[in-house]
């Protein structure tokens, strides 16, 4: 039997500067991932495409910020939190399949936490879909709480689109 060896997470550099082609990428891998894992359409693609255009256009280093996940050269995931006036929105969380379950999704959800308290955000949330299970576990064990529902049929599918909102105790 041959496993894949996972790679190692101090081999994984994270960059907070956003760059040029990095939001093309994150369309990408959105696209192509969510293709081929749950059936998901062009209609996504563009759901995302518009999403990272209009976050180009507000973003702002002060608010805002993304943790970039490279091994080498390569983009292998992300993570950006987009401020929303005074609330935080966590979006396009998401790694390829080879750098599942090393710790890399646990180190940004700390991050993401560490950058909401220095900013004096203390209100956080995220959409995600029904299908998305190890990562609404990961967001339920960082204290997100499941707060609407709704169908929808956005992405090529018809699914249920979840928030998850995150209060902070002061």
């Amino acid at each position: 039997m041959n496993t894949l060896i996972k790679p190692d997470l101090a081999a994984i550099k994270i960059r907070n500067k956003l760059l040029p082609g990095d939001l093309g990428y994150i369309a990408h891998i959105h696209g192509d991932l969510y293709a081929r894992e749950c059936g998901y359409g062009l209609n996504f693609e563009a759901y995302v495409l518009q999403g990272l255009k209009d976050f180009a256009l507000e973003y702002d280093e002060a608010k805002d910020k993304v943790w970039i996940c490279e091994h080498g050269s390569r983009i292998v995931g992300c993570l950006v939190a987009q401020h929303r006036s005074d609330v935080l929105q966590l979006r396009y969380f998401i790694f390829l399949p080879e750098y599942r379950g090393i710790g890399l999704g646990k180190k940004l959800m700390e991050e993401f936490l560490d950058f909401m308290k220095s900013g004096s955000y203390s209100n956080a949330y995220l959409w995600t879909t029904e299908e998305q299970h190890s990562a609404i576990a990961l967001y339920s064990r960082y204290g997100f709480k499941l707060s609407d529902e709704k169908p929808s049929a956005a992405f090529g599918k018809e699914l249920v689109e979840r928030r998850y909102d995150l209060v902070l105790n002061q």
